[in-house]
C-alpha cells in the first residue's frame, strides 16, 4: 500500500514495483516516468515503451497489444549458451553444451526463427513433444551438428517422421516415455533401413519444488523404472543395435525455485547415465530437461513465483556434478543438452492493456446529512466526526454494526434506499480513513488488513486473463504488473484488475511483492479522456499460446520491435500481426460470417416488409454488421482499433458470476 503524503520520485517507483529486480537488467523506468526496455542489458540503446505505445496508437493498432522485443530474445538465448560455455571451460569439461528450444513452449512461428537464428553459432536446437512440432521442427532446422529432442507419447507417424528426419541426416533423437515405443522405433527404423538414434527417460527419484512438481518423482506421467531401463537396454544388445542408444533424459519439473532440488537430480541422473554407459552403450548426450526458472517476483528465494539461484550458478552446478559422477564411474562426459524455454522466452514479451474505467467502494465525495435523517444516519455521521488516530479501532467498530443494522432493517423492509446508500458511504469513508491511519506501522491487525483489500478499487481493463494470462487464472502464477507511464507521479489508488469477461474469475488480484504476495497494486487516478495503460511483463513463455477462447476473445495484435540504431528513436516495428476478428473467432466455433449475413439480411428484410425499418436505415444496419465482423474482438476506445473499429461504442459486461 502506497503512504499518503510521503515524497514521491523515481527511485521510489522502482522499489514500489520492484522493477529492478525482476527486470534483469533488461527493464527500468527512465527520467520521463516511462517504463524502459534495454534488449541487450547494458550494451545496447534503451526503448520507451510509451513511444512504442504511441506509435501503434498513430498505426490504428487496438489494444490489448502485445510487444515482442525480438533483440531481447536473441540476447537471452546467448545468454544461456554463454553461461554453459563458460562453466564448461572453468571446470575443464571435456564436451560441448547444445541447448535445445521446448517449441510446446511458444510454437509461433517467429520467435522459434528467431532462436535458431540466434543460437547458430552455438548449435542450439529444438524439442518436441508431438507431431504437429515435429512436422514444424523439421521443416527450419538446418543445421546438422544440432539437435532435435523428441519427447512425449509416440505413434507410427510420429516415428517414421523423425526417422524421414534421420535419412535427411538431422540428429534426431527419439526419447522412449514407455517401454512399448521401444519395440516399434526399431520395427519401423529396419523397415525404413535406417538406424535410429535412441534416448531414455529416467523416472528419478528426486522430485521437483513449486507448482510443477509432479513433472519428476516415482509418480510421474514420463519416464522408465530402473527395470525399464535395465530391460531396453538389454532389448537394444539383442537387437544389435546398443550403439543406437546415445542419450538419457529427465525431466524435473518446470520452473524449479530451489538450486538443491536441481543438484539432486543431475546428480540422480548422471548416475544412470554413468551406469548405462558402464553396461557398453555409446552414450553421447545427457539431457537436463527444463526447470531453469525465471525470478517473476526479484525476491530471489525459493518461492514459487522466483528461484534462489542465478543463471551461472544454474549452468556451473549441471557441469560440474555431471562431470564428478562421471568421473567417479571413469565415463567419457556427455555433451550436454537443456530444455529450458521458460527462461529463453519469458522476458522477451509483454502485454500492453487500457485500463477504461474503476469501481470504487466510495467516491469520497461528503454526504449531506440532514435533521430529516434518520437517527441510524445521524449517529453514524457522528462517529465519522469523531473519528481519530487514537480511537480508530473503537470507531471503526461502531460504523460497522451501523452498517449491520441498516442492512437488517433493509431486509425487513424498515429501510429505504436512500437511507441505506447514505449509511453504506459514511462506512466505507470511516473505513478508508481507519487503514490511512494505520498505514507505516509496524504491526496492522488483521482485520484492518481485510478491510484493505476490500477497500481496494477495481480498475476495467481492456483484455482477457484466459487468453493472455491462464497460468494466473489456472495456477495462481504471479507476473510483474504496473503502469508503464506516469511513474513520476505518486500512484494514490490501491487497486486489483478486472477483464472484460463475463466470468467472476477474470480478474487480477495477487501481484508480486519482495516479503510476501500483494493483494492489490498502487495505481494512479484514471483522468477522464486520457489512456492508462498498464504492462504485463514476462509472459513469454506458456501465456502466449495457451490462451483459449472464453467469450470467443481470440489473440490479441502484436507488433515485432527491433533495435537499430540508424533510427531515429533507436529502433522500429519490424511486423504487426493482426489479432483475431470478430469473424475469425466465430468461424472456430463454427459460426461461418456469410451464414450469419444471410440469417441477419432475412430478418432485416422481413422488418422492412413489416415496416419496422426503412430501406435506406436497413442497408446501413446490415452493411454495420457485415463490416464489424471484420473489427477486433476487444472493446475500442478513442477511435482506435483493428479492421473497422468494431466495439467503439461497446459497453463491457459487468463481472459476475458464471
Amino acid at each position: 500500500m502506497i503512504t499518503q503524503g510521503t515524497a514521491w520520485d523515481i527511485p521510489s517507483a522502482t522499489a514500489a514495483y520492484n522493477i529492478d529486480r525482476w527486470g534483469a537488467g533488461y527493464f527500468a523506468i527512465n527520467g520521463e516516468g516511462n517504463v524502459q526496455v534495454t534488449p541487450l542489458q547494458g550494451q545496447g540503446a534503451s526503448i520507451d515503451l510509451m513511444a512504442v505505445v504511441q506509435e501503434a496508437r498513430e498505426q490504428g493498432l487496438g489494444f490489448p497489444l502485445v510487444i515482442r522485443f525480438q533483440d531481447l530474445l536473441r540476447h537471452r538465448v546467448q545468454t544461456i549458451c554463454k553461461a554453459f560455455a563458460s562453466a564448461i571451460t572453468e571446470a575443464g569439461y571435456q564436451k560441448p553444451y547444445r541447448g535445445v528450444f521446448p517449441i510446446k513452449v511458444n510454437q509461433l512461428r517467429e520467435v522459434v526463427e528467431e532462436i535458431i537464428d540466434a543460437g547458430a553459432e552455438h548449435h542450439f536446437g529444438l524439442e518436441c513433444g508431438s507431431k504437429p512440432e515435429l512436422f514444424a521442427a523439421l521443416a527450419v532446422h538446418r543445421d546438422p551438428e544440432s539437435v532435435i529432442i523428441c519427447n512425449g507419447y509416440k505413434d507410427a507417424v510420429f516415428i517414421q517422421t523423425a526417422l524421414m528426419g534421420r535419412k535427411l541426416g538431422k540428429q534426431i533423437i527419439m526419447v522412449v516415455e514407455k517401454i512399448e515405443e521401444l519395440r516399434q522405433i526399431v520395427e519401423i527404423s529396419r523397415e525404413m533401413g535406417v538406424e535410429p538414434l535412441v534416448g531414455l527417460r529416467v523416472r528419478l527419484q528426486s522430485k521437483g519444488a513449486g507448482k510443477w512438481a509432479t513433472s519428476g518423482g516415482e509418480d510421474a506421467k514420463f519416464g522408465l523404472s530402473t527395470s525399464e531401463l535395465v530391460w531396453g537396454s538389454e532389448y537394444l544388445k539383442s537387437q544389435g543395435l546398443a550403439h543406437c542408444l546415445k542419450l538419457v533424459h529427465y525431466h524435473v519439473g518446470s520452473q524449479v525455485p530451489d538450486i538443491g532440488t536441481i543438484k539432486r537430480a543431475v546428480r540422480e541422473a548422471a548416475r544412470y547415465y554413468a551406469k548405462l554407459a558402464r553396461m557398453g552403450h555409446d552414450l553421447e548426450y545427457m539431457d537436463v530437461g527444463g526447470g531453469l526458472g525465471v525470478d517473476y517476483d526479484g525476491s530471489r528465494t525459493a518461492f514459487d513465483s522466483s528461484t534462489n539461484y542465478t543463471l551461472q550458478e544454474y549452468a556451473r552446478d549441471i557441469v560440474y556434478n555431471i562431470m564428478d559422477v562421471c568421473d567417479q564411474e571413469k565415463v567419457p562426459h556427455p555433451i550436454i543438452v537443456s530444455e529450458s524455454g521458460r527462461a529463453l522466452v519469458a522476458h522477451h514479451s509483454m502485454l500492453v492493456v487500457e485500463a477504461f474505467g474503476s469501481m470504487e467502494k466510495d467516491s469520497g465525495a461528503r454526504v449531506e446529512v440532514t435533521e430529516r435523517d434518520t437517527k441510524l444516519v445521524q449517529d453514524i455521521s457522528e462517529t465519522q466526526k469523531g473519528l481519530s488516530r487514537e480511537n480508530r479501532l473503537e470507531a471503526l467498530h461502531d460504523a460497522q454494526q451501523y452498517k449491520e443494522q441498516a442492512q437488517a432493517m433493509f431486509d425487513l423492509g424498515l429501510l429505504d434506499l436512500e437511507t441505506k446508500a447514505k449509511v453504506e458511504s459514511i462506512y466505507w469513508q470511516i473505513a478508508r480513513n481507519c487503514v490511512r491511519f494505520f498505514e507505516g506501522m509496524r504491526y496492522i491487525p488483521e482485520e484492518v488488513r481485510e478491510l484493505s483489500n476490500l477497500l481496494a478499487d477495481k480498475y476495467l481493463c481492456n483484455f482477457s486473463v484466459f487468453q493472455s494470462l491462464l497460468d494466473h487464472w489456472a495456477l495462481g502464477q504471479l507476473f510483474p504488473v504496473m503502469p508503464i507511464h506516469r511513474l513520476n507521479e505518486s500512484p494514490e489508488r490501491n487497486a486489483t484488475l478486472v477483464d472484460i469477461t463475463c466470468d467472476s474469475d477474470g480478474k487480477i488480484n495477487k501481484f508480486i511483492d519482495l516479503q510476501d504476495v500483494k493483494d492489490s497494486l498502487p495505481l494512479h487516478e484514471l483522468r477522464p479522456g486520457e489512456p492508462y495503460y498498464l504492462g504485463l511483463f514476462l509472459v513469454g513463455a506458456y501465456q502466449d499460446i495457451m490462451g483459449d477462447l472464453h467469450n470467443l476473445f481470440g489473440r490479441v495484435t502484436e507488433v515485432h520491435v527491433f533495435l537499430d540504431e540508424d533510427e531515429d528513436s533507436g529502433y522500429y516495428i519490424e511486423e504487426i500481426i493482426e489479432g483475431s476478428t470478430i469473424a475469425n473467432v466465430l468461424a472456430l466455433t463454427q459460426w461461418q460470417q456469410a451464414e450469419l449475413s444471410r440469417l441477419m439480411k432475412a430478418q432485416i428484410d422481413a422488418a422492412i416488409k413489416g415496416d419496422r425499418l426503412k430501406p435506406n436505415e436497413a442497408m446501413k444496419m446490415l452493411a454495420s454488421y457485415e463490416r464489424s465482423l471484420g473489427g477486433y474482438t476487444y472493446l475500442t476506445f478513442n477511435g482506435n482499433g483493428n479492421g473497422s473499429g468494431a466495439g467503439g461504442n461497446g459497453i463491457p459486461a459487468t463481472p459476475g458470476s458464471r
